[in-house]
């Protein structure tokens, strides 16, 4: 299908534009060099070989990944540097004393003493050591130890004094950037963020203790406070795509927003005032549900449309006023939404169909599971 419109696909697809995100991806390469940090883009979103390429400039280095699955998947690809970023799984510690046994550089990141003594059962070989990230919560209140609390210099202390394990970082996500609107409010937690992470490392430094550090959100990288120059490295990973959310939050414009699902009418219920739609929460995903006016997605070109609700396999259309006006959407019509959380609908879909300027140039396949 390469060379034809996109609208010769069978729906629903997601559509991903690859000029957008070439350029998104260079945006934030460019601001990071303006700062002087170490991007180190994440792979979440997206999970494909192509922008995984695009956003590391082609380096095929220093990542970040949420599964363990993304790990493997960009190691059997030649990536390096990778930083699993996920608090610790028991279950999971043998799988990742392969890969650092296996890579150049493979990292880890705990938050607990516990996690720690799961290291010390399982020593690598070779002389290899544990690369290990400590995770700081830093006011977004998800995972990480409270940069305030003694036990997170304890544990710091914990992890540099045992032996096989290094220390090679403190990271804080400020995923509480997702609350704010307007650059104004994203730079304050982003400012915030940084001075909690960077009073820790002077608390490290008074011990006698130096690595890197790091923070990260789509948002706070979008609009870097200059203060982030005194940090290591940053760890956004939405804006190769973007999405509704990330424009309403102020990160970027609408037009930024790099991802497309194409859905078609399939039903008319004027008993209702509605269309049927073959895009359900399989392709969409339920997502900022009572967040936008428009329902569920912005439906591109028809600001008076509303994706009500969705069932698995079907989404219900209607105007946010008045009567629908059926002959403006014949059946087999294509309507297009534009994803209000991109990470959310990606991993409703097995292949993302990349097009430029509207015409297909071929496929990227994501890696699932964890």
């Amino acid at each position: 299908m390469e060379g034809e419109a996109i609208s010769a696909l069978c729906t629903p697809a997601l559509v991903v534009d690859v000029d957008k995100v070439k350029r998104n991806a260079q945006r934030m390469i460019e601001r990071c060099q303006e700062l002087g940090v170490q991007l180190r883009p994440h792979m979440k979103t997206h999970k494909t070989l192509e922008c995984a390429d695009i956003m590391t400039g082609g380096s095929r280095r220093c990542i970040v990944v949420s599964t363990l699955a993304e790990a493997c998947f960009y190691a059997d690809h030649g990536f390096d540097d990778i930083l699993y970023a996920y608090s610790l799984p028991f279950d999971k510690v043998e799988r990742c004393a392969a890969l650092s046994e296996r890579l150049d550089l493979f990292q880890v990141l705990l938050d607990h003493p516990q996690a720690l003594e799961q290291l010390k059962k399982r020593p690598l070989r070779d002389g290899r050591l544990w690369h290990v990230w400590l995770k700081l919560d830093c006011g977004n209140g998800r995972a990480g130890v409270l940069h305030s609390e003694p036990e997170a210099l304890r544990l710091a202390q914990a992890i540099t004094e045992t032996e096989g394990v290094e220390l090679t970082g403190v990271y804080a996500h400020c995923g509480n950037t997702y609350n704010c609107r307007g650059v104004e409010q994203i730079q304050a937690v982003a400012q915030e963020t940084t001075n909690f992470t960077l009073q820790f490392m002077e608390k490290l430094k008074a011990v006698g203790i130096t690595c890197k550090s790091s923070i990260g959100s789509t948002p706070s990288c979008s609009h870097p406070v200059k203060d982030m120059a005194q940090l290591s490295e940053v760890h956004p990973g939405n804006y190769g795509f973007y999405d509704v959310q990330q424009s309403l939050i102020g990160s970027c414009s609408l037009e930024d927003v790099a991802v497309r699902v194409l859905t078609r009418v399939i039903g008319h219920s004027p008993h209702r005032n509605q269309l049927l739609i073959d895009c359900g929460w399989t392709g969409l995903s339920l997502d900022g549900a009572g967040k936008l006016p428009t329902g569920y997605a912005m439906i591109e070109g028809h600001p008076d449309l509303k994706l009500l609700s969705m069932t698995q396999e079907h989404g219900r259309v209607e105007p946010i006023s008045g009567p629908l006006d059926y002959s403006k959407y014949p059946l087999g019509s294509l309507l297009t939404l534009i994803p209000y959380h991109s990470c959310a609908t990606a991993m409703m879909h097995p292949v993302y169909h990349v097009h430029s300027e509207g015409r297909l140039l071929g496929k990227w396949t994501p890696t699932r599971g964890w």
